[in-house]
């Protein structure tokens, strides 16, 4: 499914190792079944007091309009690489909890992990989501109406993994290079901050 496949120094799921982020995009839609099954996958993520404070709103190319109209709350760079996607999202998050309108710390990370569920159910169907920060929130409230105490926070590009011979060189660079990330003592610690816990020590 994937020619990035994680050097992992542990076994993980196939899934989770075949999991990566893509500018290039092949020029073909994602059934609507299979989309609904990416958002059924998010509806059943964990979350503080099954808050559920998530809320997704999505345009295909289906709907030229509409899909326009998301893509616009995209910082530039990425209406470059996105536009040539099939489906693109916005993930909402809901700040505070409904029953009694304090604060939610977690909110956040209950998008996120909704939106994880939503990218392993994709990868099960090879289908590839590139999550991205750079939106423009304001702009988002304005052209879908987002009620005050939601807001846009990240962005989802959902397709299938192509060739976008349009793309800027360092783009298309970045999708063929070997994925790294930190190695497990540099943010697993134990007894005192920094110190690597003797499970992850080789």
């Amino acid at each position: 499914m994937s020619e990035k496949i994680a050097s992992t120094d542990y076994p993980i799921h196939e899934l989770l190792a075949q999991r990566w982020s893509p500018y290039e995009f092949e020029d073909r839609p994602v059934s609507e079944a299979d989309l609904c099954s990416l958002f059924e996958a998010a509806r059943w993520a964990a979350s503080s007091y099954n808050e559920q404070p998530w809320s997704y709103i999505i345009a295909t190319k289906d709907n030229p309009k509409q899909f326009a109209k998301l893509l616009s709350c995209l910082v530039d760079a990425n209406q470059i690489w996105a536009k040539n996607a099939p489906a693109i999202a916005l993930g909402i998050v809901k700040l505070k909890f409904t029953h009694n309108n304090q604060d939610n710390r977690c909110a956040i990370h209950d998008l996120g992990l909704a939106s994880a569920n939503l990218v392993v159910e994709a990868m099960a169907r090879g289908i590839y989501v590139h999550q991205m920060g750079g939106i423009l929130p304001d702009k988002a409230r304005d052209l879908f109406n987002i009620p005050d105490g939601f807001e846009a926070w990240t962005g989802m590009a959902i397709g299938y993994h192509g060739n976008a011979i349009a793309l800027p060189d360092a783009m298309k660079e970045r999708d063929s290079i070997p994925r790294q990330r930190k190695p497990l003592p540099q943010f697993v610690f134990s007894e005192n901050w920094g110190n690597p816990s003797p499970l992850v020590q080789k």
